[in-house]
């Protein structure tokens, strides 16, 4: 994984063209880049970030953040209650609790 300007770039070399490919995993835009070199796919990365930058503001837009740290789950109303009841029980809020769980978590995965 990289990173830059707060844009995460997942890579994975093609052995067959002997090139490395990547995209920018944490905005729903898409931006890809690529190179055959690690220096060139970082160079890649940079720039493909860079110009997704560029085209947001020729456009007028804002470029979409990576991530504004909300967002929005459905689950059922059964599970719900367990959550509230789960946070109560520990003295938490559902957001902190939640967050914690989802800490825990992840820590196992990344």
């Amino acid at each position: 994984m990289m990173e830059y300007k707060g844009y995460i770039g997942h890579v994975e070399f093609d052995d067959d063209a002997e090139i490395f490919h990547g995209e920018v995993i944490n905005p729903r835009d898409v931006i890809t880049f690529q190179g055959k070199t690690v220096e060139e796919i970082k160079q890649a990365f940079r720039g493909s970030v860079e110009d997704y930058l560029e085209y947001c503001a020729k456009l007028g837009q804002l470029p979409e953040k990576p991530f504004t740290g909300k967002f929005m789950l459905r689950i059922p109303p059964d599970l719900h209650r367990k959550i509230y009841v789960a946070a109560k029980q520990s003295g938490e809020s559902i957001n902190a609790w939640i967050k914690e769980q989802l800490s825990h978590s992840v820590e196992h995965v990344c």
